[in-house]
């Protein structure tokens, strides 16, 4: 199974520095830079909390839930095998564009005048015309 879904979490020059050792056993190296890859991650706080599924050495997975200082953090970028959320490529063409439909069976044509209805009748086009009839 190569499916990668989550977060991939790049950290900043100087917090790669900062955390080191406690952060070397989480990271990836890839031709991006160095990330953390993460099931889900809650960035509502001062700490950025990521959660870790990862094998032990008894080769079980366990959950980590890793904290680090939000302003460590340099980019956050969403990872979806299915390829249709997230950045990066996209495998799926967007759908055309199309024409709206007219107004039903009764809709006027494009170049019809403004005060064409669409029922198929018109309003009157001068004043004379709004005046009801004399008898």
């Amino acid at each position: 199974m190569n499916e990668v879904n989550g977060n991939a979490v790049f950290f900043h020059d100087n917090a790669l520095e900062s955390l080191g050792d406690a952060l070397a056993p989480y990271l990836r190296d890839s031709p991006r830079g160095r990330h953390v890859q993460c099931e889900e991650i809650d960035t509502g706080g001062a700490f950025i909390e990521m959660l870790l599924k990862r094998a032990n050495r008894e080769g079980k997975w366990t959950e980590i839930e890793l904290m680090v200082p939000a302003g460590a953090i340099r980019m956050i970028v969403s990872c979806q095998s299915d390829g249709t959320f997230g950045f990066g490529p996209r495998e799926t063409e967007p759908a055309p564009i199309s024409r709206l439909p007219p107004v039903g069976p009764t809709g006027e044509p494009p170049a019809a005048r403004p005060e064409a209805v669409p029922d198929g009748t018109r309003l009157p086009a001068t004043a004379a015309d709004r005046q009801p009839p004399t008898k």
